[in-house]
C-alpha cells in the first residue's frame, strides 16, 4: 500500500502542531507503509519525500491562491498512490483534486477548522473565503476525515452538519516519548534568562488570536511576586497581535521582574529542558482541537493548567495531571470568553494553586508522563491511522 501523505509543513520547515504531527506520524508509518511525503517549500534531502514551490506566476498573489497554486502541482504527481492523506486545508485541495482526478480515497486529518478561526480574515483577507470553501468542499468529498480529539470530531460535525458521522473519526495526536522526557539542564535554563531556582509558569505557542495570550499576559499580573513567567512566543499571525502581545509584556515587566519573552525558535532540547524546569506549563487557548504541545510538556514532566476547551479536557487530567480552567465562550467561532474577567481570574487562580505547592506539581508532572506513556505514544496512533487506510480499499 502507497499512501501519498501532503502537508504544507515537513522537517525542516516546521512551525506548529500539524506539522510535528506530519513528521511523527510519517516516521511511525514507514517501517511497514510505503509513505510518499509531498510538502510545500524547499527540496528536501529525505527520500520518498517531494517538495513544491509557489509558481512564480502566482508568487505575488493571495496566499490563499499561492497555495491553490501549489496543490495543483502535487495533485498531478499522485497518480499510482493507493490513499492520499492531506493534513490542514493547505493540503486539502491537492488531496480532493487529485482524489477525483485519479480515483484515490482521500483522507483528511483535521488539526482546526476554518469556520472557527474568523480572526483569519485578518492575515488572509478574501483569502479567507478561499480556504474556507476549500476545506469545505475537501470534507464534503472525502472518504474519511480524521480528528485529532473527540472536541475536535463534535466541533467538525458542528461546523459541517451535511456530513457522515460514520465518516467522522477520532485519532488522538501523540508525542515523541523518546524524544521529550525530563532533562535537567540548569545551564541552559539560564542562558535562555531564566532562573532555574525560582517557579516558572512555562507558555509556548504561536501568537495567534486562539492560543488567548492577551489573557494569560493579564493572570500573570496577579501572580506572586517571585514566580517567573516565561513566553516561548513567535510567529505572529498579524502586525495587529504582535502589537498588542508586545504592549501586554511591556506593560508587565513595568510592573514585576522575572517575565522573560522568548521569540526565537527554541530548539528541541532546550524546549526540553525550559519544560522540565517548569513548575507549571500553561495553555490558555481559546480555541485548541489538541494541542500537542501540552503533550510535550507532561512528557518532560510538567502539570498542565489548561482551558478546558476544544480537546484539552481529553489531555489533561483535572487535579491529576494539572488543572482545567472553566470557560463560557462566545458560539460565533471566535471562541470569544462570554467574561473575559472572570475567565482571567480563574486562569490567574488555577496558576497560583499548582504554584504554589511545588511538592504537589510535581506529583501532577509525574502522573502527567505516566499518562503520555500510557494513551499518547505514536505507535497507537499509526496503528489507528492504517486501520482506517485499509477499511477504504
Amino acid at each position: 500500500m502507497r499512501v501519498d501523505l501532503i502537508t504544507r509543513e515537513y522537517p525542516p520547515e516546521v512551525y506548529g502542531g500539524a506539522g510535528v504531527h506530519v513528521a511523527e506520524l510519517v516516521k511511525a508509518l514507514r517501517p511497514d507503509t510505503d509513505v510518499v511525503v509531498r510538502c510545500f517549500g524547499m527540496p528536501r534531502e529525505e527520500q520518498d519525500v517531494h517538495s513544491y514551490l509557489v509558481p512564480p506566476e502566482l508568487s505575488g498573489a493571495n496566499p490563499a491562491l499561492a497555495t491553490l497554486g501549489v496543490d495543483l502541482q502535487i495533485a498531478r504527481d499522485l497518480e499510482g498512490a493507493d490513499i492520499v492523506h492531506s493534513h490542514t486545508w493547505y493540503a486539502n485541495a491537492a488531496g480532493h483534486v487529485g482524489s477525483l482526478l485519479h480515483g484515490i480515497p482521500h483522507v483528511v486529518t483535521a488539526h482546526s477548522l476554518e469556520p472557527l478561526r474568523p480572526w483569519k480574515a485578518e492575515q488572509l483577507g478574501g483569502g479567507y473565503k478561499l480556504s474556507s470553501w476549500i476545506e469545505s468542499t475537501a470534507f464534503a468529498g472525502a472518504a474519511a476525515i480524521i480528528a485529532v480529539s473527540e472536541g475536535m470530531r463534535r466541533d467538525i460535525l458542528r461546523s459541517y452538519p451535511f456530513l457522515d458521522e460514520s465518516r467522522v473519526l477520532t485519532v488522538h495526536n501523540g508525542v515523541d516519548l523518546e524524544k521529550w522526557k525530563p532533562l535537567d539542564d540548569a545551564d541552559v535554563v539560564r542562558s535562555l534568562g531564566i532562573d532555574p531556582d525560582r517557579p516558572s509558569v512555562v507558555f509556548v505557542g504561536r501568537i495567534t488570536r486562539q492560543k488567548g495570550l492577551p489573557y494569560l499576559l493579564r493572570a500573570a499580573a496577579m501572580l506572586p511576586d517571585d514566580v517567573q513567567l516565561v513566553l516561548c512566543a513567535g510567529a505572529p499571525d498579524t502586525p495587529e497581535i504582535l502589537a498588542e502581545v508586545r504592549e501586554g509584556v511591556a506593560a508587565l515587566q513595568r510592573e514585576r521582574s522575572g517575565v522573560i519573552w522568548i521569540d526565537r525558535l527554541l530548539s528541541q532540547p532546550e524546549l526540553s529542558a525550559v519544560l522540565t524546569a517548569a513548575t507549571t506549563f500553561v495553555c490558555p487557548s481559546v480555541y485548541e482541537p489538541l494541542g500537542i504541545v501540552n503533550l510535550e510538556a507532561m512528557a518532560c514532566g510538567a502539570p498542565v493548567v489548561g482551558t478546558a476547551t476544544g480537546g484539552i479536557p481529553e489531555v489533561v487530567d483535572d487535579g491529576v495531571t494539572g488543572r482545567l480552567v472553566p470557560i463560557e465562550q462566545m458560539q460565533d467561532g471566535t471562541g470569544t470568553p462570554l467574561d473575559a474577567d472572570r475567565f482571567v481570574s480563574d486562569l490567574a487562580a488555577a496558576l497560583i494553586e499548582v504554584v504554589s505547592d511545588p511538592v504537589a506539581a510535581r506529583s501532577m508532572g509525574e502522573s502527567g508522563r505516566r499518562r503520555a506513556e500510557a494513551e499518547f505514544g505514536w505507535d497507537r496512533i499509526a496503528l489507528r491511522t492504517k486501520e482506517i487506510y485499509a477499511s477504504l480499499l
